[in-house]
């Protein structure tokens, strides 16, 4: 039971670790406006207040999501480990 929480946790924490780098870059692609010319200018009005609500509001549901998975992925290798280590020691 506690190497499956520990490894759960692992998983939930690398989750979010490579939510927080992947996220991002992927963020500013999405964003970016296609089919213009390098160096066009972009007429922009920017509600700084909602791009930054956007921004971070996307990048904590990514993160929550990507640690749901992780925390999965992390319990199922957990369960693996325990039943190998517990296989060992009863020499089944």
């Amino acid at each position: 039971m506690k190497t499956t929480l520990i490894f759960a946790l692992l998983g939930a924490l690398a989750g979010i670790v490579v939510a927080s780098f992947v996220v991002p870059p992927a963020l500013s692609w999405y964003s970016e406006p296609g089919g213009l010319p390098r160096g066009a200018q972009i007429p922009a009005v920017v509600q700084i207040p909602e791009v930054i609500r956007y921004a971070t509001t996307t990048l904590m549901r990514w993160q929550a999501i990507a640690a749901g998975i992780g925390g999965v992925v992390g319990a199922v290798l957990g369960i693996g480990v325990a039943r190998r280590g517990r296989q060992r020691v009863t020499g089944e």
